[in-house]
């Protein structure tokens, strides 16, 4: 049986550029996620979308 590894990304803070508890497949798709960054903590919405993250509000 072939093992397939599936890549994956860390979502990282648009203002601190910290790792935050989120990780992103190829596959994956967010409209207007709350995104919290545990680090300076604020929340902020986001859309991404084959590793493109794009801040919709601060």
């Amino acid at each position: 049986m072939k093992d397939t590894v599936k890549r994956s990304e860390w979502v990282l803070c648009p203002l601190y550029r910290g790792k935050t508890r989120l990780k992103l497949l190829p596959e994956n798709v967010l409209k207007n996620f709350p995104l919290f960054c545990p680090k300076c903590r604020r929340e902020m919405l986001i859309s991404a979308e084959q590793f493109t993250v794009s801040v919709v509000m601060k």
